[in-house]
């Protein structure tokens, strides 16, 4: 049962493996009381044979959401001191190869199911007075990539509806905070991979040779691409957003995010294209 004097609380979503497991992990040697999701059966068992609270959450199913904050705030005493909405996934293809369900599937989890979580909480945060909500992004929610359009997109409205937020909560004691990694070493870029060879890989597409080149660069990369960084990474600037007195709105993780975000605002729109068109052909 959660101590009061102790510990701050914390959920945090998406922790069967990468970031969200780190973080998890990471929080919990600090003393957090950390309750840490996932949507398979297996994963919560070996979160919970870790010593976290283990609560089954699916972002895509509106009573999930709900069920899973009622089973924080039971085992808190309906408090609740940050929210880390890390979850989600990556749909690649050329945007003229994503169907409406799709790109429907990609906001469902990224952006619909994260918000829908996150205003469920932010009640819970105003009457006590004080909470941490921080939105993991990414570098491509800063820059848009070829071939990621709807990861993109889901990223940018991520962006959008997060500093919204920030605004609105003003003097409420609750801060919101971006992270914004570039590659980080996990499973998310297997799990990318999978969708597109189950959701849109099709001999008619235009697009298809330079996908079979991307598809053979990944197998021959694997996570040694450039700039990668393990998720302790990105753990460290989500501990600056959780304790920092005053944390900051954006949150840069690895060189690639700030190396394009200074060249996007340096080159001019062309240019910065061909960059940015280069390096998804090799990413």
């Amino acid at each position: 049962m959660f101590n009061k004097a102790n510990s701050k609380t914390i959920l945090i979503t998406g922790c069967s493996s990468g970031i969200g497991l780190c973080a998890a992990q990471t929080l919990k040697a600090r003393g957090y009381d950390v309750f840490a999701t996932a949507r398979k059966a297996e994963d919560i068992a070996r979160l919970q044979a870790m010593g976290l609270h283990g609560v089954t959450l699916d972002l895509d199913d509106s009573a999930s959401i709900e069920a899973a904050v009622q089973t924080v705030l039971q085992q808190t005493d309906n408090r609740l001191d940050a929210l880390f909405n890390n979850s989600g996934f990556a749909q690649p293809g050329a945007i003229e190869d994503l169907s409406r369900d799709v790109i429907r599937q990609q906001f469902e989890t990224n952006v619909f199911g994260t918000i829908e979580l996150t205003n469920r909480v932010i009640p819970i945060m105003r009457e006590q007075g004080h909470g941490r909500i921080v939105f993991n992004s990414s570098l491509l929610g800063l820059v848009a990539m070829a071939y990621r359009g709807a990861y993109n997109a889901s990223k940018f409205a991520l962006e959008g509806f997060a500093q919204t937020l920030r605004q609105e909560l003003h003097g409420s004691g609750i801060h919101v905070s971006l992270i914004e990694p570039g590659p980080i070493k996990s499973q998310f870029r297997d799990n990318a991979r999978d969708k597109f060879l189950a959701s849109i890989a099709t001999r008619n597409s235009y697009h298809m040779p330079l996908y079979q080149a991307m598809n053979a660069a990944y197998r021959q990369n694997g996570h040694n691409a450039a700039f990668m960084r393990e998720p302790q990474a990105v753990v460290k600037k989500l501990l600056r957003a959780l304790e920092s007195r005053f944390p900051k709105p954006h949150y840069y993780v690895t060189s690639a995010t700030h190396m394009l975000v200074m060249l996007k605002r340096l080159l001019p729109h062309r240019v910065m294209d061909y960059v940015l068109r280069q390096i998804a052909k090799r990413a």
